[in-house]
C-alpha cells in the first residue's frame, strides 16, 4: 500500500526575478516543511523581500515557480493565499480605530470573521487589555503585535513574517519568540525574514542564507553553529601568528580577531595545534575550541556585509 507524502508547505523551484538587466532572485530552490520555524537571511538587496512578494503573489516571477501546500501560487491564487498569513514590513493600520476595530475591518475584507476569533488572536498576541484603545496610542511594538494578530485572523497554515521583532523592546522580543514557538508547536509553519541574527539563532530550526539573489547555504541552525576543528589561540602577538599560520596548508583561513587568533588545527585536533605552536616558538596563553554564532557564519558567507 502506497503512503502519501505531504508536499512542502512552501516550495520554490528555480525561482527567478529580473528587473531589466538586474537579477534580483536567481534560480532559488527552497523547501519548508510543516511546523518548521525557518529563517531567511541575507544582506540588503540580496532578494529577500522580492522572494516574499513572489510567494504572496504580489509580483510575478520572471522564471520558476512558488508552491504553497503543493499548489502553484499563480495558478491557484484564490485557493492557497487564504491559507497564508503575512506580516510584511510595517503593518498598514487605521490609527483612528481601536485594535479590535482594525481586526474587524480586516475580517470584513476576508468575508467576515467571528468575534470569538478576534478574541482568540488578541489573546494570542497579548493585546486583550488594550484592544479598545485607538491604534494611534499604541507603541511600535504593540502595532507589530496587532499586525501579527491580523496575519493570524484566518487561522493560516503558513505565516510569512518580515522583521517580526521590529520595534519590540527586549521583553517584547522574548514574548514574540515564545509566541512563534507556540505557533510552530501547534502545527503552523513560520517563515521569518529578519536581520536580528541572535533571535533567528534562538528561534529557528533551519535557515537559508542568500546573497546577490542566490542561495548560499541552507542548513539546520545546529549544524551551522558547530565548528569542529576551529580554535581560538591567545598569544602575545596575534597578527604575527596568524600570518605565519596562513602559510600552512591546514590553516590558510587563520586570522587575528579581537585579540586572539582564529585558526584550524592539524586533522582538527587541538593537541596537534598546541604541539605545533610550542615546537615553533609560540607559547600560547590558551587554546580553546571556537564557539561560533549565526552572525559569524552570516559574515563569512556573505563577504562581511551586515546590512539588511
Amino acid at each position: 500500500m502506497s503512503v502519501s507524502v505531504a508536499p512542502p508547505v512552501l516550495r520554490t523551484v528555480a525561482l527567478s526575478k529580473s528587473y531589466g538587466k538586474r537579477l534580483a532572485v536567481d534560480r532559488l530552490d527552497l523547501e519548508i516543511e510543516r511546523a518548521e520555524l525557518f529563517g531567511f537571511l541575507g544582506p540588503n538587496g540580496a532578494g529577500k523581500t522580492t522572494t516574499i512578494r513572489m510567494a504572496l503573489g504580489l509580483i510575478a516571477p520572471t522564471a520558476g515557480s512558488v508552491e504553497i501546500l503543493g499548489r502553484e501560487v499563480r495558478a491557484h491564487r484564490s485557493d492557497v493565499l487564504p491559507r497564508v498569513g503575512a506580516l510584511v514590513e510595517s503593518p498598514a493600520l487605521y490609527g483612528y480605530l481601536s485594535g479590535r476595530d482594525n481586526l474587524r475591518a480586516v475580517g470584513d475584507l476576508l468575508g467576515g470573521v467571528r468575534e470569538k476569533r478576534i478574541d482568540e488572536v488578541l489573546e494570542i498576541v497579548s493585546l486583550k487589555g488594550r484592544d479598545r484603545d485607538r491604534v494611534k496610542t499604541y507603541s511600535m511594538g504593540m502595532k507589530q503585535r496587532l499586525g501579527l494578530a491580523i496575519a493570524l485572523l484566518n487561522d493560516p497554515d503558513l505565516l510569512i513574517l518580515d522583521e517580526p521583532a521590529n520595534g519590540l523592546d527586549p521583553a517584547g522580543i522574548v514574548e514574540m519568540r515564545d509566541l512563534l514557538r507556540q505557533l510552530a508547536a501547534s502545527g503552523k509553519t513560520v517563515f521569518i525574514s529578519s536581520h536580528v541574527l541572535s533571535e533567528v539563532q534562538q528561534i529557528c530550526t533551519r535557515v537559508a542564507i542568500i546573497n546577490h539573489g542566490r542561495l548560499v547555504r541552507v542548513a539546520p541552525v545546529a549544524e551551522l553553529l558547530s565548528a569542529p576543528g576551529v580554535f581560538e589561540v591567545k598569544v602575545d602577538n596575534p597578527p604575527e601568528l596568524a600570518a605565519a599560520l596562513r602559510l600552512l596548508p591546514w590553516a590558510g583561513d587563520a586570522r587575528a580577531e579581537d585579540g586572539v587568533v582564529i585558526t584550524s588545527a592539524p586533522d582538527g585536533r587541538g593537541r596537534d595545534l598546541i604541539r605545533y605552536l610550542v615546537q615553533n616558538g609560540y607559547s600560547p596563553d590558551s587554546v580553546s575550541p571556537r564557539q561560533r554564532d549565526l552572525e559569524d557564519i552570516f559574515l563569512s558567507l556573505t563577504g562581511g556585509d551586515t546590512s539588511n
